[in-house]
């Protein structure tokens, strides 16, 4: 199944359009006390970034027949989460970075110290967004959604993957260590994803989540390699976000450890096992199956 099919790019910038709506809303305002905190809240999280988790949370749901009105709810506590991890991930102390988005990152904007709680209030944010309103029938399922959503966040999820990142930094990887590493650092915030939109819907069998699963194992793996992939080969302009950072810092990635062919190979592989994974739920699935092709040919 090829991202060309005709409605996908207006169901995706749909998503996209509402998701900025949806997160202006749950944000607080500008002038609110502390106005400046939370006009750096805003400033990381609003008009930028694909909305890839937001995306899946709504293709999870749409095969789950969820609301939009859950949907966009739950993406919107992953999303907060993402956006957390970026402001922190640019500190000077983790990656040291001076653009995110096109625009200079938060504490380059504001200052290191606003950065700082810019990352915590967000993280906290979407807790509140992701618990305060009815997003299952089952007040189970909610609970696990919030739990779900702090493993992914947690040291055994993205903030243990970061941990490892900084501990790799100038060191020669296997392939099954990098996968370590990523199934936490960008793996587990994508699975969280689709975990949180199925969740919002009718109830699966453990068989049909073990695919779901599957599915967001192999799509968050593939999301970083071709983000190595496009480090290595894209400008500045085009990422929005410094080009070649990860070899100048002696990163460990996946072109290091494949080469450039090799890592794509490896992508399309992945697409493929994310792509079998999905096909016992036939046309419940698309959009699903349409976004793992545009994470792995995507080209920014």
């Amino acid at each position: 199944m090829k991202i060309v099919e005709s409605d996908f790019q207006a169901w995706m910038g749909g998503v996209q359009a509402r998701m900025e709506t949806v997160l202006a809303r749950v944000l607080p305002a500008p002038h609110v006390a502390p106005a400046r905190l939370h006009q750096a809240m805003r400033y990381a999280t609003l008009e930028g970034g694909k909305r890839v988790r937001p995306l899946l949370v709504f293709a999870a749901g749409d095969l789950a027949g969820a609301p939009a009105e859950r949907l966009e709810l739950a993406a919107a506590a992953v999303e907060l989460i993402h956006a957390y991890s970026l402001v922190h991930d640019d500190l000077p102390c983790m990656d040291d970075d001076v653009l995110r988005r096109g625009k200079p990152t938060v504490h380059v904007e504001f200052d290191e110290a606003t950065a700082l709680l810019v990352g915590d209030a967000l993280q906290s944010l979407a807790f509140q967004v992701l618990s305060e309103k009815t997003l299952s029938a089952h007040p189970e399922a909610q609970l696990e959604m919030v739990r779900a959503l702090a493993l992914a966040a947690g040291s055994r999820g993205m903030a243990g993957g970061q941990q490892i990142d900084l501990e790799s930094t100038g060191k020669n990887l296997s392939l099954p260590e990098l996968e370590l590493m990523h199934i936490h650092k960008t793996g587990a915030l994508i699975r969280a994803a689709v975990i949180l939109g199925s969740s919002c819907g009718d109830p699966l069998s453990e068989a049909e989540k073990s695919k779901l699963d599957r599915y967001a194992k192999s799509i968050g793996l593939a999301f970083q390699v071709v983000d190595d992939l496009l480090d290595a080969e894209a400008s500045t302009a085009t990422l929005g976000k410094t080009a070649g950072k990860d070899s100048k810092q002696g990163k460990a990635t996946y072109v290091a450890a494949l080469g450039l062919a090799g890592a794509r190979e490896h992508a399309e592989a992945l697409r493929a096992g994310a792509q079998e994974a999905l096909e016992p739920f036939g046309e419940r699935a698309r959009r699903l199956a349409q976004l793992a092709d545009f994470i792995v040919l995507r080209k920014f």
